[in-house]
Order: C-alpha cells, then structure tokens, then sequence
C-alpha cells in the first residue's frame, strides 16, 4: 500500500457536506478522484483507497483547505512511485491491533466480574466476551435510553435529582454526555487507539472519526452506539444488570471472592475490574475501607466560559467559516498561581477541557444539594454558542489533609458552595462582573445555551482564591489568542471539579491491586482521561486477564 500526504481540497468543494452525518462518503469519493486527476491513474487502478488523516489549513482564510492523508492499493506500486515529483508518497504498513492469545493457565471457576459500563468496562467486557469469558458487568444506573429520559426530566425540572442515574453514572459513563469526544494525547503503537475508533464505527459511529483531527461522535448518535456495544456483548454470552451498584466485598486470603450488590445479592468471583469512572464517591469510600491500596492524585477545578460560536468561527476559520464545522480551539497558560512570586515548585497551568463547539452547558449533578457543571455537544454541533472548561491544576498541597480521599472532599466542599450559590440552579455570571466581584444583573448578547435551570450569581465566591487568581491572569493571553475571548459578556458558570479522578487506585505491572484479582481500570482509578484513553484501558486490563486466566467453566 502508498501512503500519500498533502493532498489539498479547497473547503468549498464540500460546502453541502461539512455540518452533515457520513460527510466520509463524499469525502472518500472526492479524495480518490483528486488522487486520480494527481497522479494520472484510472479509478480501476485503484483497488482500496481510505483517509488516514485530515485538518485544517486556514492560514489563507481565502483559500482554506482540507488537508489530507490518504492510503491506496494500486496494482503496479512502483511505477506509481515514480510519478512522486513532490515527494509525497511512500509505502505504507497499516499499524493493526492484534489481540494476544488466550495463555492464561489457570481456571476461573466463576464468570469476570466488571464494575461499570463507561467505555473502560465497555470495551474490556465485549473483548472478554468475544473470547468466550461471558463476564457479567453491574451497572449502577439505568440502561441508556432510560438514562436519557431521566437526565432529560431533570434537565426540564420535572423531577428532582436522581443519585442512581444522571449525568455522571449510567450506561456509557460520563463521556455519553459530553458530545463524545475522542481524541486523546496518549501514544499508544500497538493499534488499541485505532481498535477504539475502528469499534465505534462498526456500531454506528460515523467513519469520519477514524481521521479527523479532532473526531467527536455527538451525544445523540453515542447513546445508539453504546446500545450496540452491548446488544453485542450480551449476544457472546455476557450479562449486563442496571440499577446494580456494587456495595460490598468479599475478600479472603487477599483475594477477591465476590461482590454484593444492592446490599442485596452476593456474586462469587476471582477476577473484578473496577471501572467505576470518576463520580464514584461511594465506592471509592468502600474500597478504601476494604484496604484496597490508593493515593491522592492532582486534577484541575474551573469554570464553564460560553461565547458565540460564530465569534470563534470567524477567530479560528476567517472567510472560510460558513463552509467549515463549528470551530474547536485549546488554550494553555503557565501562571503564578495568585500569589506575587511564580511557583516553580509546582507551578499552576490554567487550560480550556473538554471544549464544545456548538454546544450546552449542562447541570451534571450526581449527589443531593451539590452541583457541578460539564459540556456537551450533538453531532451537528448547533446550538450556536461554544462553550470549554477553564479550569487550573490543583494538587494534594491544596487539599489541605492527609485523608486519601481528601480531594474528593474538595470537590464536594466545590460543589455544595456551587449549588448554595443560586438555590440549585446553575450559578451564571458574565466575565466582566466576575472580575468585579459581583453578581449579574443582566445578559450581555451572549444568551446561555444550556441544559437545566440558570440563575445569576456570584461564580467567583465558589472558587477559593488562588484559582480565581489564575482565572484572571490567564484571560487577557487567551484574548491575545482569540479576539474577544476575554469579553464582558462571555458567560461563566460552574463549578467545572468533575475534570478527573481524585484518586489513584494502585495497581501493579499485571494491572492488579494489591488484593489479587481485583483490576482498578479507567478514569475513576486515575488511569485515564476521556473516552478514547478509558476504552484503551479496559482493552489493556482485557489483555491482562487473558494472560492470566482460560476462562469460565
């Protein structure tokens, strides 16, 4: 196979496409036909043709391209070598994910136990079931279309709160609603990122993601996906059990032996993966209890910012906007941390997370009288404001305890500031009021896109000091960045504290915990940050397990 790099389409090409679903399908097309009118070949020449890459060149906002990165099978390879006066091709092995063979030895006389269906227990629970280990995998919270209707009745206020399902827990994590995003600054060789990708498509997401620079799924085709997953999982002998949150363990001779559910049900086992995501406040608290070894660990804490979508459009795309999908952006800063000299010993980052172009600022509470604040986006990314996480790197020395669990206690102090704050509602004020230290009183031109109830208040009396500090120094070098970013009206609302896992479960080279037979995995044992590295997780505790074990009887 040939690889071939810079490959230019000018934007204008793909004006009906570029906002729509399976825009690949003309992608592909057009792709093959330029790689044709290049480089001389007839479409029969060609017997396989994909894109393996693609971004954005708008430095000349006039002429903005897609630039991409193709791989074709053509017949007679070196002749096509030939034609290369730009040096633009060479040969190409496509890096394949292959799962090692089962070389477990020992017998596991009851069926895998997975905590959690996130992408972490997902994934680790459809391979382990493709291998014939019918794992059986406990889900606190409400099958994914039950999940939806949930959130939604508590988004339009028509129910209260729900600590079994919402936002944080239930059938696909977190990450189902936050637009899906999937790209993740892991480096991963072996193939298991692309396996990620290449398994979403197989269950309905759009190819796209397979090369974007910047690939999302939309929440609303994810929750159809994450249905498939485990349609299929369950269709190679696994078992899926909602409203099953596990309570207790059984440990004997540090070893697992079962786990109780709903202070109800004992299931025996030898092997559990805990794939629990980051909210699992209880759980961390019962495992701790149990001894399962774990320490602090540093996350981030912030606010949401909104801003007209068509205002970073035009920052990021120039002329060539109306012809490309809502424009992303990542901003970093290094800062002194509020204080008058810079901290070199731990120096504070203030960065944008989680950034939602099109997107909603939604309610992601998960416990009673706190509340927290994530983003989400659909597929088409069109509600017309974009929205991020501001959010600045906090670590143990801000916890102000020993306690292990003293970050989580951080969080939840946050949080129960943020919900006090505006009576429930998401706590809403404008930049400018912000850096005066004052509640809103009024919109700017910036109308809130948002998933439950707003009211105005003072955001900046949520956080404690040195991370509204941070917040304020970052803001005019995010201005230098993007025109307006720092505008009086932009919106802010929090609290962002849900950024990462307040915890490391410790686990050896084997991926075990001290206690054998238990896997911490994912996000919420502080191994992960997003969809893509959670599922990559799962897939490496997989890989374990079948180095250890033959299977179920």
């Amino acid at each position: 196979m040939i690889k071939i790099t810079q490959l230019k389409i000018p934007v204008a090409v793909f004006k009906e496409h570029a906002r729509s679903f399976r825009f690949s399908e003309e992608e592909n097309r057009v792709v093959k036909e330029t790689i044709c009118k290049k480089f001389r070949l007839l479409e029969t020449d060609i017997t396989e043709c994909f894109i393996l890459r693609k971004s954005v060149d708008a430095r000349k906002r006039e002429t903005a391209s897609y630039v991409y990165t193709a791989v074709i099978a053509v017949k007679n390879e070196k002749a096509l070598l030939k034609k290369d006066r730009k040096h633009q091709m060479e040969l190409y092995e496509p890096a394949r994910y292959s799962s090692p063979a089962i070389m477990g030895e020992q017998t596991l006389s009851h069926r895998p136990v997975i905590v959690g269906t996130g992408p972490a227990g997902l994934f680790c629970g459809l391979f382990l079931a493709r291998q014939g280990f019918r794992p059986i995998l406990f889900e606190r919270g409400y099958e994914v279309q039950e999940r939806l209707k949930a959130v939604e009745s508590y988004w339009n206020g028509k129910t209260a709160l729900d600590e079994r399902c919402n936002v944080q827990f239930g059938e696909g994590g977190a990450g189902t609603f936050s637009d899906g995003k999937l790209n993740t600054a892991i480096k991963d060789p072996s193939g298991r990122i692309r396996k990620v990708l290449e398994t979403f498509v197989e269950y309905g997401a759009p190819e796209e993601i397979l090369y974007e620079k910047n690939p999302h799924i939309g929440t609303d085709y994810l929750t159809g996906v994450v249905k498939a997953m485990r349609q299929d999982l369950i269709c190679h002998g696994g078992e899926v059990h909602f409203n099953s949150k596990v309570t207790d363990l059984d440990i004997k001779d540090n070893q697992i032996r079962g786990v109780e559910i709903n202070h109800e049900t004992w299931y025996p086992c030898e092997v559990a993966v805990f794939a629990i995501g980051h909210s699992a406040r209880d759980t961390f608290s019962m495992l701790l209890q149990h001894g399962i070894p774990m320490q602090q660990k540093a996350f981030a804490v912030g606010v949401r910012i909104q801003h007209p979508q068509e205002m970073i459009d035009q920052r990021q795309w120039g002329e060539a906007a109306p012809f490309l999908p809502a424009a992303n952006y990542k901003l970093t800063y290094q800062c002194k941390a509020g204080g008058d000299k810079p901290d070199t010993k731990h120096p504070r980052g203030v960065y944008s997370f989680c950034m939602c172009p099109g997107g909603y600022v939604v309610n992601a509470s998960s416990e009673k009288e706190r509340l927290v604040v994530n983003g989400m986006s659909n597929y088409l990314r069109d509600s017309g404001n974009a929205n991020s996480a501001l959010i600045v790197t906090v670590t143990p020395e801000d916890f102000g305890s020993g306690d292990v669990l003293a970050g989580m206690h951080f969080q939840q102090h946050l949080e129960e500031k943020a919900y006090q704050c505006a009576g429930g509602a998401i706590p809403v004020q404008l930049w400018g009021d912000f850096l005066e230290d004052r509640c809103s009183t009024e919109l700017g031109s910036v109308t809130p896109a948002m998933k439950g109830k707003w009211e105005f208040a003072n955001v900046r009396a949520i956080l404690p000091d040195t991370v509204n500090a941070s917040l304020m120094e970052a803001m005019p070098y995010f201005d230098q960045i993007i025109p307006g970013f720092a505008r009086a009206d932009a919106l802010i609302s929090g609290v962002e504290s849900r950024t990462s896992s307040p915890v490391r479960i410790l686990r050896d080279e084997k991926m075990e915990s001290a206690i054998r037979g238990i896997y911490p995995c994912g996000e919420g044992a502080g191994y992960a940050g997003g969809i893509t590295s959670a599922a990559v997780d799962g897939i490496k505790i997989y890989e374990q397990i079948i180095k250890t074990w033959k299977g179920s009887l």
